[in-house]
């Protein structure tokens, strides 16, 4: 008995070690290389079919009496059988057509070349069409109306985006389109016996995690009835100052310049207010909010009517100490600082970086301020007035110069009331003052700072009402999430910034309900973990990596499984988060380790619950969307990795080293770094589909 479980746990390593070097490699090989060399390969498979022949048989010696533990590893040995029957029975491939064109056959890749095969019926594109947001250049959906026939019967269908066509067992999916519009590329996949399998396997495994929480025998119910929950138990300050400088530089008065930025334009494949460029704009060449005392809206016209005179202020953050070193420049530049009598300074590292490849820290600082100042150019060159005709911008330019606001004021108004009559796609009402207010508050901004502070304060003192001002706090953020919905039309999970948003309102949301059921002295410690983890979590969507800016969602994001795979698998990220801030704590401190553990496993539970679920939700909606419901990509491998890494510490019988409080919070910590990888890593060093980056 005690070889077979070496085997087991071998054969476990084995599994997560070989799926961690193939997707960390397949950055160097490529995806296609490493799905058919590697995660195609027979050591590959042979490995997942010894750990799921060992697990089993060890289960089964072991007489577990939990009919749902049994029901739970019987579901992954089904989603296997099912993986299996797909990789033997089923045949994926694509079709590309010209409007009018009919065709009997699919490429096929195989052995690295592609391979005619036929089809038991002909494709004929009828037409091809590309829809696009209203009033936007950006695609919406894409669209192909075909007739499918076979034996003298025709069948005429549309395939799109998330919306399948489906003839007998075989499936066409929407792949990708000619520039030209006049030709699309289908995707086929027949898989009679895998899908059907696999699909089983998933039913069994939703209902055993389900059980899992709610079974009264069970592990997590008895924890919940714990006596150590009834027993008691138990930095500093971020500042943010600002000092205000009178601009020296012609500005419009405050009220005057945001009126005007009150018109529309078409920004970021959508059309909203000039404010929101004007907020974005200042950002992204300053790094803040204002410059001098003057407003996002007051800079971003000071630029468009007195262009020359900005041009004079060091207004562009420079990054980077080699490019400063390199050129003698200070934090902040103007733009003619940037010219001199020999010309562009920035020239030659920018040819450099794009001609030559020259991809080191100097040349990607370079390029990355060459975009600040592209960025001004384009706006002096009138692309935020993009929406608005040539007669009214002259008279803009006029009424600005000449001082003569009252008129500059009654030509907005007059611009406004033709873009809203003659313009496609304006935002409603509501949709501008929801941008207005998110534009205007950085709510993110203040939180991190609030809750950061807050959670540090309540180390050194206890606090009063902390859970109130939690509370406070969690409304914010719902109601700057809300905010970004009303503006999109989609629910904010869309991209890095908004999913970290929501990981942060997750882990409020359950420290807040929580805190309800447990006895006073954890409840305030899990009152803590909210305000910290939230904080770093709002902190994080600080980064340069991750955009703000609110955006059309892409075609193939436009699906209801869409929000129900992102929201599970953000809520297991909360909770597994709160675990690894337990993990830390149980680490630090002498006293409170055992109900550290406590609390972290009754997080576990439903952690790991979310997380599968989330997983094979996102299996159903990726089967739906491409014609596959697992394809290896870097973000489900890791996705895998970490389920299986935090699915150990559930097996406290087979595994009592798990017991002991410090290897626990230890194995915690460390698993986190999973997390770490699979949201950082993958989208913005390893790449795939699911790259937010």
């Amino acid at each position: 008995m005690k070889i077979l479980k070496k085997l087991v746990i071998i054969s476990y390593i084995c599994v997560i070690l070989a799926m961690m070097i193939i997707s960390l490699s397949e950055k160097f090989v490529g995806t296609p290389y490493a799905s058919a060399h590697l995660y195609g390969s027979w050591w590959f498979c042979s490995l997942w079919i010894v750990l799921t022949v060992t697990g089993f048989i060890y289960i089964l010696r072991n007489k577990i009496a939990s009919k749902n533990i049994l029901l739970l590893h019987l579901s992954f040995v089904i989603i296997l059988i099912g993986a299996l029957l797909t990789h033997l029975y089923s045949f994926r491939g694509v079709v590309h057509l010209r409007v009018g064109e009919t065709s009997n056959e699919y490429l096929e890749e195989k052995d690295g070349g592609m391979r005619r095969e036929p089809l038991p019926f002909s494709i004929k594109l009828e037409s091809f069409d590309i829809q696009k947001y209203e009033g936007s250049d950006a695609a919406a959906d894409y669209a192909s109306t075909i007739t499918v026939k076979e034996q003298g019967k025709s069948t005429r269908g549309v395939v799109s985006m998330n919306h399948i066509f489906c003839h007998d067992h075989i499936r066409i999916y929407q792949n990708s389109y000619d520039e030209d519009a006049n030709g699309s590329t289908l995707c086929i996949n027949s898989d009679p016996w895998g899908i059907p399998v696999t699909y089983t396997g998933y039913v069994l495994l939703f209902f055993s995690l389900f059980w899992m929480l709610f079974n009264p025998k069970g592990t997590f119910r008895k924890l919940l009835k714990n006596p150590l929950l009834r027993k008691t138990a138990f930095v500093f300050f971020l500042c943010c100052s600002t000092s205000a400088l009178k601009a020296q530089t012609t500005v419009l008065p405050r009220p005057v310049a945001s009126h005007m930025c009150e018109m529309f334009m078409q920004y970021n494949t959508r059309i909203c207010q000039i404010q929101t460029y004007a907020y974005e704009f200042t950002h992204k060449i300053s790094g803040g909010r204002s410059y001098k005392g003057c407003s996002p809206e007051q800079i971003l016209t000071g630029f468009i009517f007195w262009g020359d005179q900005w041009a004079q202020e060091k207004i562009i953050k420079v990054k980077g100490s080699e490019l400063k070193d390199y050129l003698h420049l200070d934090d902040y530049v103007s733009v003619n600082e940037l010219f001199s009598s020999n010309g562009y300074i920035l020239k030659q590292l920018v040819e450099e970086y794009y001609r030559q490849g020259c991809h080191d820290a100097l040349h990607e600082q370079a390029a990355r301020l060459d975009d600040k100042v592209n960025l001004i150019a384009e706006l002096r060159m009138g692309k935020a007035l993009n929406l608005i005709q040539t007669k009214s911008i002259n008279e803009l330019y006029r009424s600005a110069n000449s001082g003569n606001n009252t008129r500059l004021m009654q030509i907005v108004d007059e611009n406004i009331s033709k873009q809203r009559t003659s313009v496609a796609g304006i935002p409603s009402t509501i949709q501008v003052e929801a941008e207005r207010i998110n534009n205007q508050v950085p709510f993110a901004t203040i939180l991190f700072i609030v809750n950061l502070t807050l959670g540090f304060l309540a180390f050194l003192v206890r606090i009063r009402g902390f859970k109130l001002m939690l509370a406070i706090s969690f409304l914010a953020l719902t109601f700057s999430l809300v905010l970004r919905w009303i503006i999109s039309n989609n629910i904010p999970l869309s991209n890095g910034y908004e999913s970290m948003l929501s990981v942060a309102w997750f882990v409020m949301l359950f420290c807040i309900l929580f805190s309800f059921l447990l006895p006073t002295s954890p409840s305030y410690y899990l009152t803590l973990f909210g305000f910290l983890l939230s904080g770093f979590l709002l902190l994080v969507s600080h980064i340069n990596q991750m955009d703000p800016a609110i955006g059309h969602i892409m075609p193939v994001l436009n699906s209801p499984l869409l929000s129900i795979h992102v929201s599970i698998i953000m809520i297991s990220y909360a909770l597994l988060a709160l675990t690894f801030v337990c993990g830390v704590l149980g680490l630090l401190m002498k006293s409170q380790t055992e109900m550290l553990q406590l609390l972290s496993r009754l997080l576990l539970y439903p952690a790991i619950t979310t997380m599968g679920i989330g997983i094979f939700v996102g299996a159903i909606w990726a089967n739906i969307s491409w014609g596959t419901y697992w394809s290896w990509d870097p973000k489900e491998t890791w996705a895998l990795i970490t389920f299986m890494i935090y699915a150990v510490v559930l097996h406290t019988h087979t595994l009592p080293i798990f017991r002991r409080p410090k290897i626990y919070h230890l194995y915690m910590v460390l698993a986190f770094l999973c997390i770490i990888m699979t949201y950082f890593g993958v989208n913005y060093v390893l790449g795939g589909l699911h790259s937010y980056a």
